[in-house]
């Protein structure tokens, strides 16, 4: 993994010009409606150079972000999100001009259908976020101008909308089944439910 985060850091010339795009208001994703929000940090590997978070830190603020980017769906199906945390940077103060750390997020990203308890995806999904175009300090370093909890938001800000493009560009997951009636049960009760399976060390929870 840390091989992995140096080798994603390597990339990041070329791809930390990548703009965040907004949260639309129209939000339309077929039959897409977000359940379960799960986000796990076990074993999660820190990258050199980095500022320290901790689990909860991590999978709190991505619950958060993909919270805000896919809960305003509101499809009549009902979809789990499930993410594991692999590894992460957060830049350390370096010396302006001279040594400026990025930050980077990698994890991984399941999709499961609610109706058929069945995972969307053949694979995990990998992603690896980085704080993006709008929010780098390419002179002075992202590790000098903002804190840990403001970078740990901007990378799990554009990790959430890379999830969000994610599942986009596959509407074919979020096609209404003849007949398919929606499941009524709120966003506060789907947020618990979470958070219990979680805590017990289980995975997406059965309806």
């Amino acid at each position: 993994m840390i091989l992995r985060l140096a080798a994603a850091l390597g990339l990041l010339l070329s791809l930390a010009g990548c703009i965040t795009p907004p949260v639309s208001e129209n939000a339309d994703l077929g039959d897409f409606r977000l359940g379960y929000n799960i986000v796990q940090a076990n074993g999660v590997k820190q990258g050199p150079f980095s500022r320290t978070v901790t689990g909860p830190e991590l999978t709190g603020a991505m619950e958060q972000a993909l919270e805000t980017r896919l809960a305003r769906y509101n499809g009549d199906g009902l979809y789990h999100i499930g993410v594991s945390i692999g590894g992460y940077v957060l830049a350390q103060p370096g010396l302006p001009l001279v040594y400026t750390p990025k930050s980077a997020l990698i994890f991984e990203v399941n999709v499961y259908d609610n109706q058929t308890q069945q995972r969307l995806n053949a694979e995990p999904k990998q992603f690896t976020a980085f704080e993006g175009l709008e929010n780098t300090a390419p002179i002075v370093g992202s590790g000098i101008v903002r804190g840990k909890e403001e970078q740990l938001a901007n990378l799990t800000r554009n990790g959430a909308a890379q999830v969000e493009t994610w599942l986009k560009q596959n509407p074919d997951w979020f096609v209404a089944e003849p007949g398919q009636t929606r499941m009524n049960i709120s966003r506060s009760e789907l947020r618990a439910r979470s958070a219990a399976a979680v805590s017990s060390g289980g995975g997406i929870p059965a309806n």
